[in-house]
C-alpha cells in the first residue's frame, strides 16, 4: 500500500501534533488526543485523522530515534571488533534510553500500534542479537549471556539511574559507571576464557 504524500496543510498540521506530544512527553506529561489537539489549536478529528491512539502519536515521536539506534547498530556490526561494536551498541541504546522520553514505553510496549514501530524494535532486537552473538563467538562475553537478557538489563540500567536522579551531568556519570559495571560482568571467567 503506498501512501499519498500529504498536502501542505495536513502536512503542516501533522509537524504541529508531532511537536506538541514531543513537548508534552519530555515533560513528562501523559499524552492525550483531545489535550493534543487543544494545545496544537486543532480540531480533535484532526489529531484522530492522523493517530487514531495516543500509543500511534507516541511511537511516531520516538520513530527518530529508533531509527537513529537502527543505524548505530548497523555501523557497529560493520566494526571488526566485536566487543568494541557490542560496548558502543550498548552504550548508545543506554544513552538514548536516558535522552528521549518517549522510547522508554515504546520500547517496552508488547503490542505496537504502528508497524514500522514493529519492523524498527525488530530491526535493532536484530543488531544486538548479532553484536551479542559475535562477542560471545569471539571468546569476549560469557557464553551464558543470552540476547533476552540484553533488554532488561539495559532497561535496568535506565531504571537505577532514573531512581538515582540528579542533574543531567549526574546522570551521565552514574549510567557510565552502572554499564561498566554490567559490561565487566558479561566478560567471561577466567575458567571459561
Amino acid at each position: 500500500m503506498t501512501t499519498a504524500p500529504l498536502r501542505k496543510d495536513a502536512a503542516r498540521n501533522w509537524e504541529r501534533i508531532v511537536a506538541i506530544a514531543r513537548a508534552l512527553v519530555d515533560q513528562g506529561t501523559p499524552l492525550q488526543l483531545n489535550d493534543v489537539a487543544h494545545r496544537a489549536g486543532l480540531g480533535v478529528a484532526t489529531v484522530y485523522r492522523h493517530f487514531p491512539t495516543p500509543e500511534a502519536l507516541l511511537e511516531t515521536v520516538a520513530a527518530p530515534c529508533l531509527e537513529d539506534l537502527v543505524g548505530h547498530g548497523k555501523q557497529a556490526l560493520a566494526d571488526v571488533d566485536p566487543w568494541r561494536a557490542l560496548q558502543g551498541f550498548l552504550s548508545r541504546v543506554l544513552e538514548a534510553q536516558l535522552t528521549d522520553a518517549a522510547l522508554p514505553p515504546v520500547a517496552s510496549a508488547a503490542v505496537d500500534a504502528l508497524p514500522r514501530t514493529t519492523e524498527l524494535k525488530e530491526s535493532l532486537a536484530s543488531a544486538g542479537t548479532e553484536l551479542l552473538d559475535r562477542a560471545r563467538d569471539a571468546g569476549a562475553v560469557r557464553p551464558d549471556l543470552a540476547a533476552r537478557d540484553l533488554v532488561p538489563l539495559m532497561c535496568g540500567i535506565a531504571h537505577a539511574v532514573n531512581v538515582h536522579g540528579g542533574t543531567p551531568t549526574d546522570r551521565t556519570q552514574t549510567a557510565r559507571r552502572y554499564l561498566d559495571t554490567l559490561l565487566e560482568g558479561m566478560r567471561p571467567a577466567p575458567s571459561d576464557a
